[in-house]
């Protein structure tokens, strides 16, 4: 099992968050995305094109799974890992502890933009005529859709939430550490609350 384990949406900083954490824990890291790709020899966008959304999803549970019950370090979730209730019941059992890495829609549309790999990398999951979903157009027309219906199956999962936008990526380490060794060190054997995330403030970090 995991460390600790990083959701989010793409854009919000889960693979550098996860390098440094890793660096501040002394252990491993991996980015469950770049695993899959590896695996298949192609990028995700490329393997949603080809044989759509749906075994793609597949696949990316399969990683997940593996992920959770063998890796033991610092754990980078798909951004779209959360979507499949197995998923978020298997998060939840076997992931914990769960940070939920966050940024406004504006945010993520920035930092993807500035990534000369989004076009490549990232598949824009838009409606097909015959109601499935294609890999087309642009990524960074779906951000506020998908943040919006993202954001309970992240928040359900998570044990707490940090905000990336203004934090730079050494501060939320950081703000991670300080929480791990506090609260959740004194939480950690309870059972899941329904999905509630802590009550915790502070720079970057949502109740």
């Amino acid at each position: 099992m995991p460390r600790i384990t990083l959701i989010g949406y793409r854009g919000t900083g889960k693979s550098t968050v996860a390098s440094l954490l890793a660096d501040a824990l002394g252990c491993d890291w991996c980015d469950a995305d770049l695993i899959l790709e590896k695996k298949l020899g192609c990028s995700i966008a490329a393997l949603v094109r080809a044989r759509g959304e749906a075994v793609f999803r597949d696949e990316e549970g399969i990683v997940l799974a593996e992920s959770l019950k063998h890796f033991t370090g610092v754990l980078s979730t798909g951004g779209g890992a959360v979507l499949r209730a197995e998923n978020r019941e298997m998060l939840r059992r076997i992931g914990r502890p769960i940070v939920w890495l966050t940024a406004p829609a504006e945010v993520v549309r920035r930092r993807l933009a500035a990534d000369p790999t989004t076009a490549d990398r990232r598949p824009a999951l838009a409606a097909s005529p015959a109601g499935g979903l294609v890999a087309h157009g642009d990524p960074l027309a779906e951000v506020d859709s998908a943040l919006e219906k993202r954001a309970p199956l992240y928040r359900e999962c998570a044990d707490v939430c940090v905000d990336t936008s203004i934090a730079t990526p050494a501060a939320v380490v950081a703000q991670v550490v300080a929480w791990l060794d506090s609260e959740w060190a004194n939480r950690h054997d309870r059972p899941s609350q329904g999905g509630r995330l802590p009550d915790q403030q502070g720079p970057g970090v949502m109740p």
